[in-house]
């Protein structure tokens, strides 16, 4: 599908999603939402991509909810942009948050995924990155969990996400004061891996993507992922290590296992010969779709 909000470019293996409102600091709307969960889709499929980094247009990454709708904005019998649509809806009929479509949608991602943040990402615009699994800042970006401030609630998952991520102390500080903190704050609450000067921070992105793409097994980076974002909810070690086991056992006579021993010891590059589209195990843990 063409898309009107966001870009996508693929180049040596790294896809590249581009939040595209620069006029508006790419506020999110339920445009914006469906093209996002369409390239996701179009992520997975694509044996082509083996990583992919996420950043904004002009000098915002994303400035939250687009609440040119007035006092409103949230209200579901009236907007439809933070809300999923009338036909996606939980089991009680209560219409489905947008932007944790989104973040489900990342989460659920076969790809690594490296957020970029260019400038401003607050509300929905951080919310929905805490699925993604490295977030890179610039000295100029900003963030803000600012739904205290607005009469709503932390949204997009983000109270399961951001106390893993952050701890409960800190999400709570910055969930509860909805005050806006820049890259330095992010990078001590563990929000963020690393702050960029601002010309450095896509070179410093795609490095990263690229190390993956050239280096390791794809299927091996489809089950980890699942393993590690899987893992956060496991009752104990116990559970993760069975998980573990099962895809040692499924993957440990594979191709690619063949390939990577065998490389290493030739003193080469691996070329790993399986694919995520279809060679992954059933034995790769998994979220439901919705």
């Amino acid at each position: 599908m063409p898309y009107q909000e966001i870009e996508y470019e693929v180049r040596d293996g790294v896809a590249t999603v581009t939040l595209n409102r620069p006029e508006r600091l790419n506020a999110f709307t339920f445009v914006m939402r469906k093209e996002l969960l369409d390239v996701f889709d179009r992520i997975d499929a694509d044996d082509d991509v083996r990583a992919v980094v996420v950043t904004g247009a002009g000098r915002a990454f994303c400035a939250g909810a687009d609440l040119s709708g007035g006092g409103g904005t949230f209200d579901r019998e009236r907007s439809r942009d933070m809300y999923a649509g009338e036909d996606d809806v939980l089991e009680d009929g209560t219409q489905r948050d947008g932007g944790g479509t989104v973040a489900l949608r990342i989460a659920r991602c076969l790809k690594p995924v490296i957020g970029a943040f260019n400038g401003a990402a607050v509300g929905v615009g951080v919310t929905m990155t805490l699925p993604m699994d490295v977030r890179l800042a610039s000295e100029k970006a900003r963030f803000g969990f600012v739904f205290a401030r607005r009469g709503i609630v932390t949204e997009a998952a983000s109270s399961w996400f951001l106390p893993r991520i952050v701890g409960i102390a800190q999400a709570m500080e910055w969930a509860a004061t909805g005050r806006v903190f820049d890259a330095q704050e992010a990078l001590d609450g563990r929000l963020v891996s690393r702050v960029h000067a601002p010309d450095d921070l896509l070179p410093a992105a795609y490095d990263l993507a690229r190390e993956i793409a050239a280096n390791t097994s794809a299927v091996s980076v489809a089950a980890i992922r699942r393993l590690m974002w899987s893992g956060l909810s496991a009752a104990s070690p116990w559970d993760a290590h069975i998980a573990d086991s099962r895809l040692m056992a499924a993957l440990g006579g594979g191709a690619d296992a063949i390939e990577g021993v065998s490389s290493f010891l030739e003193k080469r590059g691996a070329v790993f010969p399986l694919r995520v589209s279809k060679d992954l195990p059933p034995e790769v843990p998994d979220w439901p779709v919705r």
